[in-house]
């Protein structure tokens, strides 16, 4: 923790990360990964062309202390204004910032810094056996309600006879085959029945046709937020959460990802969960002013330790 605690404090004092001595992610047997550390690096800037008042801003940028194997080492927020900052827990205990500042005369920027553990083999997050009838993870959402083309892959789905995690995959594998990545073609307001019937989208729309059909076919799914390493913006996968095998007092939480087909490794790192997009935008909020503004973001997420599982046959 000492050198992840330096780490950050270099890269703040630089204002870059272009000394960050990075392990080359593509490189990975993350089969065999026993451990990874992590730094992420995001600026949030907002401009305005003048002043605004009674800025009310949300940010869920910081993953929580822990989830499943993740482990949040350290984390550090900067905000260019001064103003309160409070921070909480929502219902799903992701970590929400509130900022509070009176008067921005011209621009805001929000700067975090987090450092992040993941202990292998990839596995699913343990949970509570109630999460299994969770009305948040079984109900549509105005993203997330399904239209008749919705209904008509669900039923298809649910003849294969296939249960659980087999069902939820081949969900997930439905999506991948069917959706085409088309950056642009959709906004954070587009919803599942909008995808269905332009087969077009980014990460967010995946994620948001593969919730209606899992709560059509009775299965519990959360809206996952974070990031994966080799994206440039925020990534959006899906965690499914079924009956675990050998204790009734518990569930497990499955990460699937049906932008590319797959189920999560420990190349996704976490920030927060929801019943859809609206419950973890990173940046929201409101202010009073006769104008907009622009937002300019960028992101950086470097892999900065690995140890694997010791070959067969060596110490």
């Amino acid at each position: 923790m000492a050198i992840c605690s330096r780490l950050v404090d270099n890269v703040r004092m630089q204002g870059h990360t272009d000394e960050i001595e990075a392990i080359d992610y593509t490189k990975v047997d993350w089969d065999r990964v026993r451990h990874s550390e992590y730094l992420v690096h995001q600026r949030f800037c907002y401009e305005y062309p003048a002043p605004i008042h009674d800025l009310r801003h949300q940010l869920m940028v910081v993953p929580p202390t822990t989830f499943g194997d993740q482990l949040r080492t350290i984390y550090s927020l900067e905000v260019s204004k001064p103003g309160k900052v409070i921070t909480r827990m929502d219902a799903f205990s992701n970590t929400v910032i509130d900022v509070r500042i009176p008067l921005v005369e011209g621009a805001i920027e929000f700067e975090s810094w987090v450092t992040l553990e993941r202990t292998g083999p990839a596995r699913p997050r343990v949970l509570p056996a109630s999460w299994l009838h969770d009305p948040r993870l079984l109900t549509p959402t105005e993203r997330t309600r399904p239209d008749a083309a919705i209904e008509e892959v669900a039923l298809t789905l649910s003849r294969s006879g296939l249960q659980g995690l087999a069902l939820a995959e081949l969900a997930n594998t439905w999506v991948y085959e069917t959706m085409v990545y088309t950056p642009g073609a959709t906004s954070v307001h587009t919803t599942a029945a909008d995808a269905i019937s332009t087969r077009r989208g980014v990460c967010q729309d995946y994620s948001h046709l593969m919730l209606a059909l899992c709560r059509r076919l009775g299965l519990p799914t959360l809206y996952v937020s974070g990031h994966l390493l080799g994206e440039g913006g925020t990534h959006a996968w899906v965690e499914v959460v079924l009956p675990a095998t050998d204790d009734l007092d518990v569930a497990n939480g499955w990460a699937l990802d049906p932008t590319h087909g797959c189920r999560a490794n420990l190349s996704y790192l976490t920030v927060a969960v929801g019943r859809d997009y609206g419950d973890v935008a990173p940046t929201s909020g409101s202010y009073r002013a006769g104008h907009g503004g622009e937002l300019q973001a960028s992101k950086e997420v470097h892999l900065i330790g690995l140890t694997y599982e010791p070959t067969i046959g060596t110490s």
